[in-house]
């Protein structure tokens, strides 16, 4: 089982995502997230998901492409520190992503396979890594993690997400 990373294994704002992970093994949070995910948008329509909750928001589409295009860069983070490489990765700004994304044209269930798919290879990385790659340090958005960190840190990003799905776009 992983260890809760330590507060110097991140960035301080990503303590917003890892406090959300409850105890036991992130990679099964992250097994069990994914059903949960899936059961939460099973059924919203395609009119629906193209809402915003207000003014200036995303649309739910829009919403489930971000959470899925953070989780590759969160496991491309991973794949590259854990796997020894040093080079500091670059930060990315969401909200200069969400207007190129295209999400508003594509079905939300062709979104929903999309995020099924990246969090299926993101599991499997996490299968390749022994407990020298989940130490490993390495610099992303030029603040010192390590790959652990960005595990839970994945999956704290969805508790949240998930949490404003329920909340601001299906209530």
């Amino acid at each position: 089982m992983l260890q809760r990373p330590a507060a110097d294994e991140h960035a301080p704002y990503y303590s917003t995502y890892t406090s959300l992970v409850p105890e036991g093994d992130v990679r099964d949070h992250l097994k069990r997230q994914l059903s949960e995910t899936v059961a939460l948008l099973s059924g919203v329509s395609d009119e629906r998901s193209s809402r915003a909750y207000g003014p200036g928001k995303w649309t739910l589409k829009e919403a489930v492409l971000h959470m899925a295009d953070t989780e590759r860069v969160f496991a491309y983070r991973m794949l590259r520190i854990g796997r020894g490489d040093t080079t500091p990765l670059p930060g990315f700004e969401q909200d200069d992503w969400v207007p190129h994304s295209g999400a508003n044209s594509r079905s939300l269930a062709s979104l929903v396979q999309e995020f099924a798919t990246i969090r299926a290879a993101t599991l499997q990385l996490m299968e390749s890594f022994d407990a020298a790659a989940w130490a490993r340090r390495g610099t992303a958005s030029d603040k010192p993690v390590t790959v652990r960190a960005l595990a839970y840190i994945c999956t704290g990003h969805e508790l949240h997400h998930q949490k404003i799905l329920r909340e601001r776009y299906l209530a």
